[in-house]
């Protein structure tokens, strides 16, 4: 017949009944037929293999919820200060703002709406935390930092530092608060201060390199109580370089380089303390002198080197000289000793000669060739 409306709802389906544009009934799957001459009744038959939905007067539904439509929906429903965990059979698949109504469809798909209080911490659980990031949602959602060993991290909520993280992964609900952290490094770090043009008391002109290590002991203080921490250290052991050579001579300085890094130290360490860093030591690298500097301390040394050796040079010759006149000395009381160094002599002498021809035997050589004085 003519005025008979027929309806088909699929199994994956649900339909709306609409009455003079005013919802009736919720319709499963199955055949349905309506007496309608005057065409006063429309259907609207939704997909619910995807369970939220997507009328146009979700609004509506929301705001007229009764038994009936209970049956069929589930009203996620989440205040200003919560964050709704829409679960669909039992796992986590999305997450909803604080303030959100939405409607989904339960009758396929099982749906859960876990409110999350953020009144209390703004941390979100270790799952939630491990879901969300398979699903790529997590930083969106989310602000998530990962503190690695030998590491601190700050947690700033609206600008205000709230706690300290220790090493591990950790995630922030990012809803209706401005969420930052930072990750502070608390292992021994080097910083060197390089190219410094300097003038001695003397007014010797150098540049040095100088190296620092340092770590940090208090994370809070060194991120609150100066903007960087790095910047201001390398400042200070400026400052304290130009100060400690500034008071030594150039002599000074190159005799006991030691004496300027305690200087030096004793600067900085005296500065850093209440800022939560610690420096461990500080050392010049390099001390470099302008061309004719070099020339003229080359010149001193050589002098030096060169009045060392005449020094040393006299004092060997005199040494010589006094065991020459002990050997004298002793030759003059001993004439066998005497014989025994004219013996010397010859054969020294007999030495250089290629061809020796002999006569009067040996008593010629000893009484001719060489005379004992008596």
């Amino acid at each position: 017949m003519f005025w008979i409306k027929q309806i088909v709802i699929g199994d994956g389906e649900r339909g709306l009944l609409y009455r003079n544009r005013r919802l009736q009934d919720v319709l499963d799957a199955g055949v349905y037929r309506y007496f309608d001459p005057f065409k006063r009744i429309s259907v609207a038959v939704h997909n619910i293999a995807r369970p939220e939905y997507a009328g146009n007067d979700a609004e509506l539904l929301m705001g007229s919820m009764n038994a009936k439509l209970a049956a069929h929906f589930v009203l996620a429903d989440v205040a200003t200060d919560q964050v709704g965990l829409v679960l669909k059979n039992g796992k986590l698949e999305d997450v909803l703002a604080p303030g959100t109504r939405k409607l989904y469809w339960k009758d396929l798909v099982r749906i859960d709406v876990r409110l999350v209080s953020m009144t209390a911490s703004l941390e979100v659980e270790a799952d939630v935390v491990a879901r969300l990031r398979q699903l790529g949602l997590l930083a969106k959602v989310a602000v998530a930092v990962d503190v690695p060993a030998e590491s601190a991290g700050l947690l700033f909520v609206d600008g205000k530092l709230m706690r300290t993280l220790a090493s591990g992964a950790h995630a922030f609900w990012s809803f209706r608060k401005n969420v930052s952290a930072e990750v502070i490094d608390l292992r021994v770090q080097s910083l060197e201060v390089s190219g410094q043009e300097l003038l001695t008391r003397d007014k010797v002109s150098l540049r040095v390199n100088l190296a620092a290590s340092l770590r940090v002991t208090d994370p809070v203080a060194a991120r609150t109580k100066v903007a960087k921490y790095g910047d201001y250290l390398y400042r200070e052991l400026q400052y304290g370089l130009r100060k400690a050579v500034s008071a030594k001579t150039l002599d000074e300085l190159l005799g006991d380089k030691a004496s300027l890094d305690a200087d030096i130290y004793a600067y900085v360490h005296g500065r850093v303390g209440e800022l939560g860093l610690e420096v461990l030591g500080v050392g010049v690298k390099d001390v470099i002198l302008p061309g004719e500097m070099k020339d003229i301390l080359n010149s001193v040394v050589q002098a030096e080197k060169t009045a060392q050796a005449n020094v040393i040079r006299r004092r060997e010759e005199a040494n010589a000289t006094r065991s020459l006149l002990n050997t004298a000395k002793l030759i003059e009381e001993s004439p066998v000793l005497m014989r025994l160094k004219e013996l010397e002599a010859l054969e020294k002498v007999t030495e250089k000669i290629d061809k020796l021809t002999v006569f009067g035997g040996l008593d010629g050589v000893l009484n001719q060739l060489v005379t004992l004085k008596q």
